[in-house]
């Protein structure tokens, strides 16, 4: 097969591989990868502010919500809150976290 073109190589790989059921990855795993591209993107530049993004139809947790209604600037409002909530850091080290409010990102990851 060293003569094959890429794709037709792959696709020979493909077709050899018995598919199985596949298992939903474990939510400490999701809540980790989650966060780890919320700080990619934050480090491009500021996130979307939580006003923004409310507006845009996206539920916000109680916390997130405490930030988008509080007399701060913009930029406040677009830090990452998540980054100090217990929640992450439960969700992160617990596969069943104790997490139940509405909104939450993280609560999303568990019961997904």
């Amino acid at each position: 097969m060293p003569n094959l073109p890429d794709h037709e190589f792959m696709e020979r790989i493909a077709g050899a591989v018995e598919l199985t059921e596949s298992e939903s990855a474990p939510a400490r795993l999701k809540a980790k990868v989650y966060s780890s591209l919320v700080l990619r993107q934050a480090e491009t530049g500021p996130l979307m502010s939580l006003t923004e993004t409310n507006a845009h139809g996206h539920d916000l947790c109680v916390f997130e919500e405490l930030v988008r209604i509080a007399p701060v600037g913009d930029r406040a409002k677009s830090l990452n809150i998540c980054r100090v909530c217990h929640a992450r850091v439960l969700a992160e080290h617990m596969e069943n976290a104790p997490i139940y409010w509405n909104g939450c990102s993280y609560v999303g990851l568990k019961n997904s």
